[in-house]
């Protein structure tokens, strides 16, 4: 089985992603961002940059795919290739940051990827406004993290919603996140799982 976490940057992925895995005991594929040699780079200079991050993600998630197409475990991915070609690629390339001749060679690489992706068997995406991004982004205190413009947030959190409302075909549970702390309160993350438990297994009736 495997199970894709999607969000923005500080909707709290990774650390949703490491709690779930240990709550039910499934394997973590995390997002390579502490050992991406170009993730700094990126931040300085967007533009430069652009081309050259988004293909490491691109390799980094086909493998993360071919492991997860060997393993008989349940697998929990932090970001999954989706996310990456729709929202982040897309986005780059619609703020002038892709040239037409790199989002063409990117897009003719991920269609060859495509005809050996399935779609996650859960999409559990984290829903959260620009302004709590901000206040994650700034508490958690990555250096190359904190020149991110709003405006940049605000167009990859539109590009999340259209993404997740209209593209998106797989199954997804959606969880808003800005009025949760589930890593800190014991209840709001059994909020989480008791609606994860009703999607994957039917144990408990979805109460709104």
């Amino acid at each position: 089985m495997h199970i894709g976490i999607a969000g923005n940057i500080g909707s709290g992925k990774t650390t949703l992603t490491r709690m779930l895995s240990d709550y039910y005991g499934w394997t973590p594929k995390y997002e390579s961002v502490t050992y991406n040699p170009y993730l700094e780079d990126y931040y300085k200079d967007i533009p430069r940059w652009s081309f050259n991050l988004e293909i490491y993600f691109l390799e980094q998630r086909f493998r993360d795919i071919l492991d997860i197409a060997k393993s008989k475990k349940v697998i929990i991915q932090d970001r999954t290739i989706f996310e990456g070609v729709y929202i982040f690629v897309a986005n780059n390339y619609a703020m002038g940051n892709l040239s037409e001749r790199d989002f063409s060679t990117y897009m003719r690489l991920f269609e060859a990827i495509m005809s050996t992706v399935k779609y996650p068997d859960l999409m559990i995406y984290l829903r959260s406004s620009v302004p709590h991004l901000v206040s994650q982004i700034q508490k958690r205190g990555r250096d190359y993290e904190q020149s991110i413009g709003i405006d940049y947030l605000k167009g990859l959190n539109d590009r999340y919603e259209k993404f997740i409302g209209e593209d998106y075909k797989g199954k997804v549970l959606t969880i808003d996140a800005d009025n949760l702390d589930f890593e800190n309160n014991p209840e709001d993350f059994a909020h989480i799982t008791d609606k994860i438990d009703s999607e994957l297994y039917g144990l408990f009736p979805d109460k709104q």
